[in-house]
């Protein structure tokens, strides 16, 4: 069960990873100072990576819980 708790806490990571990024990448497109439409297209290309990521984190939290819970 330990393989599960190490193996769920690096997917939590690498969702957290990818949520970091989707935060740096609308950021940085605000700090561009685009217009309202290059702005809202910023936004809808980060928004899958922030759902994969936010995903991620969540199944890999499951997964320590799980792992916790059968140890």
């Amino acid at each position: 069960m330990e393989i599960m708790i190490w193996g769920g806490a690096a997917v939590s990571l690498v969702g957290l990873a990818m949520l970091v990024w989707s935060i740096v990448k609308v950021a940085r497109a605000r700090a561009a100072g685009l217009e309202d439409e290059a702005l809202r297209q910023a936004i809808s290309r980060a928004m899958p990576l922030n759902l994969g990521g936010l995903l991620l984190s969540v199944f890999g939290l499951m997964l320590v819980i799980f792992g916790i819970w059968l140890g």
